[in-house]
């Protein structure tokens, strides 16, 4: 008879770490996937994710063999290739434009070892463009002609925006493709936050 109890007891204790382990293990599988179900559900973003309103899917930017630099130079086909671009759109460049260049200058150099990695382009109507080439030597200025410029600019639209009017900066990666734009309010820190991230993960560029 105490045999039998002691084999009951030990039964019942194995039912029971048996029961414990089963319900372990469904809260261990089954509540990340309620978790992201409740997330998707509510629009929930966790404050690690992306403040950039990402492509999808990404652009294949391309550039026309007219597009000209400033200095009267052809812009070459792979000038989006190999490197990730901070890019800014505008007509005329103007003081909203010149502080966005600014942003966009003091972003670069935050970035410290990756500085190499990335360029600023500035794609713009503009003729008159000689104190910014001063003011920014190492920004590329795509601006002739004006038709191929406005053609190229209208690639960076999203939505129903047109780009040359948004003062959004656009970010492509080193395999010359849209990914990412930040809207004109978005913090510089943020962005930065963005680009950081992205390059850290990124193989290419």
């Amino acid at each position: 008879m105490i045999n039998t109890a002691i084999e009951s007891s030990e039964y019942l204790n194995q039912q029971r770490r048996g029961r414990l382990i089963l319900i372990c293990m469904l809260i261990f599988f089954i509540i990340p996937i309620i978790a992201v179900i409740a997330m998707y559900k509510l629009d929930w973003r966790p404050k690690g994710e992306s403040v950039g309103e990402l492509v999808t899917p990404p652009k294949t930017l391309s550039i026309a063999p007219a597009l000209t630099h400033n200095n009267d130079t052809k812009v070459s086909a792979n000038l989006l290739k190999d490197k990730w671009s901070m890019i800014y759109v505008a007509a005329e460049c103007d003081m909203q434009c010149k502080n966005k260049l600014h942003q966009m200058r003091q972003l670069h150099v935050s970035l410290y070892k990756e500085i190499p990695r990335m360029q600023r382009v500035l794609v713009t109507t503009s003729q008159d463009v000689a104190d910014i080439a001063n003011n920014y030597p190492e920004l590329i200025i795509i601006n002739q002609p004006t038709d191929d410029v406005m053609a190229f600019s209208q690639q960076f639209n999203i939505g129903n925006e047109s780009a040359i009017n948004t003062h959004r900066i656009y970010l492509s990666d080193p395999l010359g493709q849209l990914i990412m734009s930040y809207q004109s309010s978005t913090s510089p820190a943020l962005v930065r936050k963005d680009i950081t991230r992205l390059m850290k993960y990124s193989w290419t560029g």
